[in-house]
């Protein structure tokens, strides 16, 4: 897999490592596609920097969910309750496996670090660092039903009203 010019991977503020650019991206603009495994929902690996795609489009394969295991540069961007980023995936028509990409959300300068909201589902959250003024407390999707989802010893970082 090739170094994507423009991104560096360095030590983040955040968290462990984080990808920061190196030059000027503009809204819209496609930072990275990503490379990986493909898992499926029953099978045991370790997800730390799987996307979680849904199957919707994907004939044959079990289950609702898939899980894309990174491994370039895409899996050090970190997650943010105000990300500068969007993942959007869809399902290459050529060999009919899932692809990813990162689009930037707004302009990005020089020197800042990438990042997108992993909004995990409520009943796997976790605390969340990522600094922003409007940060959630967890990395959970805000939808009301995953809101009511999260485990109760971590409802105490919920920064948000869970409804629901």
């Amino acid at each position: 897999m090739p170094i994507v010019s423009g991104l560096v991977v360095r030590r983040s503020p955040v968290h462990g490592y984080g990808v920061v650019a190196q030059r000027r991206f503009m809204t819209g603009e496609v930072l990275i596609h990503a490379e990986g495994f493909i898992y499926g929902e029953d099978e045991v690996f370790d997800d730390t920097y799987a996307l979680v795609l849904p199957t919707d489009d994907l004939p044959g394969i079990a289950g609702s969910f898939i899980y894309y295991d990174l491994v370039d540069q895409s899996r050090w961007i970190n997650h943010s309750c105000e990300p500068n980023t969007e993942v959007e995936s869809a399902i290459d028509s050529g060999t009919g496996l899932p692809i990813a990409w990162w689009i930037a959300s707004r302009d990005i300068e020089p020197g800042e670090e990438l990042f997108y909201d992993y909004a995990f589902v409520g009943s796997v959250a976790e605390p969340c660092g990522c600094g922003a003024p409007t940060c959630r407390g967890l990395i959970v999707d805000p939808d009301p039903v995953e809101l009511a989802a999260i485990p109760e010893p971590l409802r105490p970082h919920l920064r948000l009203r869970a409804t629901g």
